[in-house]
């Protein structure tokens, strides 16, 4: 925590730790820091703050809950061994994805509608990831248009998410207008042909589309506006059947298979020039092999953080599985369950090389908007920065070595045990 300290010229990050120096000095200056970002207590003030239908949103998993919990429970049979007398002075968190270099092995992940949990939705979202380097991804189910995400997000490094409609002209003119605004890697989500089985959604009707609410990636993109006029739909005046004809052209129980992926993938090398084409949801050892036939240049081995089955397995297990099958082969990045640095450190010594964050900005945006995103995120890079300090790595690299954890069987209680974490 010292300002002085000689890490701050010998790395090319900034000394992420300082922030809790900053918290811990506020007192002396009459102020507090913002909110406590442990993950129990953030998720306990998001809740506070939302709407019912945004907490529900939010918060709802598939089913009873049970692959939200696996997730959870996945982390906790691996521990870390720390090392002692490494010369942390000079570590340093960055690495390089895609072409990009960014400050830490983590990412915003894709999360839809965010106007439901700030008004701003993703603008301030991306903001903060520009002022922190660390990817961007967004999601076709964003509230916002594509143009205005680019904007907001200015240089930093940025990567579109996909949910493909059954209409290739509409395909098109998203990844068109998605790259044309910098954003330079697609990854297309897999998993989620529909909503899973969220009882509380369900239960209370709460599906902001069919309200009007979160559909303008969809609606300022020409061609659906064209389809808007085709079926007599004023988007101004009926919002409700603009945003339901929007999202039920992207979800809602059409699915695609493995023969039209070398069609979006050329698709989407014709428009980028070749940038990097992505499948997010990978959870099995065969459809990891599938995209390495395929020439997918990257996966995101994700179960959709529990939201999509439930009783699947543990995308931490998953992680596992697939990285011993390909990890030679294809770039892997990790997604579902992290709620803080060690978890991050852990995804990355089982193989992964990039990590994704979603419900913890979430209930950042929730709490405080762009002010809380940034709290949350510059918090888990300070917990992430420390723990490289405290543990005994110098850079990211190390910590995919042999012996960084102690990893324990899979034998997770058989009597379900409820976690809000």
């Amino acid at each position: 925590m010292d300002p002085k300290a000689p890490n701050g010229k010998l790395r090319s990050t900034p000394q992420f730790a300082m922030y809790q120096r900053e918290n811990f000095w506020k007192p002396n200056t009459g102020e507090v820091p913002l909110f406590n970002t442990e993950p129990g207590k953030l998720e306990e003030l998001a809740k506070e703050k939302l709407t019912e239908g945004g907490w529900y949103y939010a918060s709802s998993n598939a089913g009873q809950s049970y692959t939200h919990l696996a997730n959870r429970e996945a982390f906790f049979r691996h521990r870390i061994i720390p090392r002692q007398l490494v010369d942390t002075n000079v570590r340093d968190s960055a690495i390089t994805i895609f072409g990009h270099k960014v400050a830490a092995p983590i990412g915003f992940a894709p999360i839809g509608i965010n106007k439901i949990y700030h008004p701003a939705g993703e603008l301030p979202v991306a903001r903060v990831a520009h002022e922190l380097n660390l990817p961007y991804a967004l999601s076709t189910a964003g509230s916002q248009p594509i143009e205005a995400v680019a904007r907001a997000n200015a240089s930093g490094p940025r990567f579109y998410q996909l949910y493909m409609p059954h209409d290739d002209a509409l395909t098109i003119s998203l990844l068109t207008r998605a790259f044309e605004n910098g954003f330079d890697a697609c990854i297309l989500t897999t998993d989620t042909w529909q909503l899973g089985w969220r009882h509380d959604d369900i239960a209370t009707g709460n599906y902001a589309f069919y309200r009007g609410i979160g559909a303008d990636l969809g609606l300022s993109d020409p061609v659906f506006q064209r389809k808007l006029k085709l079926e007599g739909i004023d988007p101004k005046k009926e919002p409700e059947r603009a945003g339901a004809l929007w999202i039920d052209n992207v979800w809602h129980g059409r699915a695609w298979s493995w023969e039209k992926i070398p069609w979006l993938r050329d698709t989407w090398k014709r428009i980028s020039g070749g940038r990097p084409f992505c499948i997010k949801g990978i959870q099995s050892v065969s459809d990891a092999r599938k995209c390495v036939e395929l020439g997918v240049d990257g996966i995101v081995v994700s179960n959709h953080a529990g939201r999509q089955v439930d009783g699947a397995i543990a995308s931490l297990d998953a992680l596992e599985n697939i990285v011993a099958a390909v990890g030679d082969s294809i770039y892997i990045m990790y997604d579902s369950g992290i709620r803080g640095a060690s978890d991050v450190l852990k995804a990355l010594a089982l193989g992964a090389k990039f990590v994704w964050v979603g419900r913890l900005w979430v209930w950042g945006l929730s709490i405080m908007g762009e002010v809380g995103v940034r709290h949350v995120m510059r918090s888990l890079l300070a917990d992430f920065d420390i723990l490289m300090n405290v543990a005994g790595f110098q850079n990211v690299g190390q910590m995919a070595e042999k012996g960084v954890l102690e990893s324990y069987p899979r034998s997770y209680s058989l009597i379900a045990q409820r976690s809000k974490l």
